[in-house]
């Protein structure tokens, strides 16, 4: 049998049972890649609290008539509440509502950067796999795929690999609160949407059967997902979750909430809060030195149930965002028509982010799960073997414009300064994973080490 740059797939099995050889590997089981050269960019700048962006007035809609109804009936709100509410409010949200991916859309990411991207994530999945002692059963979990151009790209490599998988029963497990996102997907990754039923009764509101033969689930949280070994894919999911927000006063910490402005009532504004909330009380650590401090506890929620199941069920998690490890202050902002947008204007039009605080997620983990990164994008991609990849795919390119698009997403994924840098990779894995073996019996040889985990640098060999 023969991958799509012709070499044998017996030879990429017996490479994967050798991470040192991982690079080659990748290089087999990839085919000809379609760049895009376009991103989504993440400004490193931070505007104030004050939500200083200069834009034209922007008049009412409905999401800011809602909003300003429930502030009046309220009082202010926490930015949160806030965010949750322009994104994934049920009926005017901006992900039930809007399509924001892609050239047409609000940010495009690194799975339409370069389907590379999506076939080394698959690498780590099945190297990962492997390192568990390769379970009979292996669920592929997605947290926000988008429009499934990850999972497309790891479907294909788990095809690629069918040798090395064996019989291995693979099911795909997608978590998407968006109906209009998971038809996106589903057309996708199944190729006929008639083909895919739907149940409002069921834990599973979507199924069907993927292009590659595999079963395919929709899901709107992680606790309907099935328990059992999986290996878990969050990629710009974490960003997109409401964060509280805090600022350090004479007094102590305070809450920063939105509220209407009271010199124009079609404007929202950022209010400190004058006394304690119960966020400002229980988020912030005694110790925090920062002057203003973004928490997220959902994502917070997130790590802990994924570090539960990788410890009952075995399995990893692998995140990969824009974020830091403890030292961001600032960073929540919008995006709309690939630009920065004010984040209080025209409520439910674009998109909110905030980096990923990943020494917060570590901290939730609990020390339950071993934790590994944050790493640079750049070094994780490195470490997966990508300039080898470019390199080849350069070579057997059959025009000047296909080099120059293979050229730029390579830019665009590891320059420093675009998301080299800037995107951060974090994973979960069992204690087990790395424990090492036992020392062998008498006349018998010790069991090999445990393998590295692939694309960090703690363990690169």
């Amino acid at each position: 049998m023969l991958c799509p740059c012709g070499c044998s797939l017996t030879l990429a099995c017996n490479l994967l049972l050798n991470m040192r050889a991982l690079s080659v590997l990748q290089r087999a089981c990839v085919r000809q890649i379609a760049l895009t050269c376009s991103a989504r960019w993440r400004w490193t700048e931070s505007k104030s609290f004050s939500s200083t962006i200069q834009e034209k007035h922007t008049p009412s809609n409905a999401m800011f008539k809602h909003l300003t109804s429930k502030i009046k009936a309220t009082g202010p709100i926490s930015v949160a509440e806030y965010t949750r509410e322009v994104l994934t409010n049920p009926v005017l949200g901006y992900y039930v509502k809007n399509d924001m991916l892609g050239a047409d859309g609000d940010f495009i990411t690194s799975p339409e950067i370069s389907q590379i991207f999506g076939e080394l994530l698959g690498i780590w999945c099945v190297s990962e796999w492997m390192a568990a002692g390769k379970p009979k059963e292996f669920q592929f979990v997605e947290f926000g795929p988008g429009r499934g151009s990850l999972a497309s790209d790891v479907l294909r490599v788990f095809s690629q690999l069918r040798a090395v998988l064996g019989g291995t029963a693979v099911s795909v497990h997608l978590v998407e609160v968006s109906p209009r996102l998971s038809e996106v997907q589903a057309r996708s990754l199944t190729g006929d949407l008639n083909q895919v039923s739907r149940s409002e009764n069921d834990p599973a509101y979507r199924r069907g059967t993927t292009g590659t033969g595999l079963p395919i689930s929709w899901y709107r949280s992680l606790d309907d997902v099935p328990k059992g070994f999986s290996i878990y894919l969050a990629h710009e999911f974490f960003d997109a979750l409401p964060i509280h927000k805090f600022q350090k006063t004479k007094r102590g910490w305070r809450e920063m909430m939105v509220d209407i402005d009271p010199e124009d009532a079609e404007r929202l504004r950022f209010v400190l809060v004058p006394a304690p909330t119960l966020a400002s009380s229980a988020l912030i650590q005694p110790d925090e030195s920062r002057e203003h401090v973004e928490v997220c506890p959902e994502g917070g929620v997130v790590i802990q149930k994924l570090s539960g199941r990788i410890v009952e069920d075995g399995g990893a998690a692998l995140i990969a965002d824009y974020g830091h490890d403890g030292t961001g202050t600032d960073t929540f902002r919008g995006f709309r028509g690939h630009k920065p947008h004010d984040v209080l204007s025209a409520p439910g039009t674009a998109d909110l982010t905030a980096d990923v605080d990943f020494s917060y997620l570590r901290r939730l983990a609990g020390g339950r799960v071993a934790c590994f990164g944050p790493v640079a994008q750049r070094t994780f991609l490195q470490n997966m073997g990508i300039d080898v990849r470019l390199q080849v795919l350069l070579q057997n390119s059959p025009d000047a414009s296909t080099r120059a698009q293979l050229t730029q997403g390579f830019d665009m994924l590891t320059d420093p300064a675009k998301m080299g840098d800037r995107f951060k990779f974090f994973a979960l894995l069992n204690h087990n994973r790395l424990a090492p073996p036992p020392p062998a019996e008498k006349g018998k040889k010790r069991a090999p080490a445990p393998l590295p985990v692939a694309g960090f640098s703690e363990l690169k060999l």
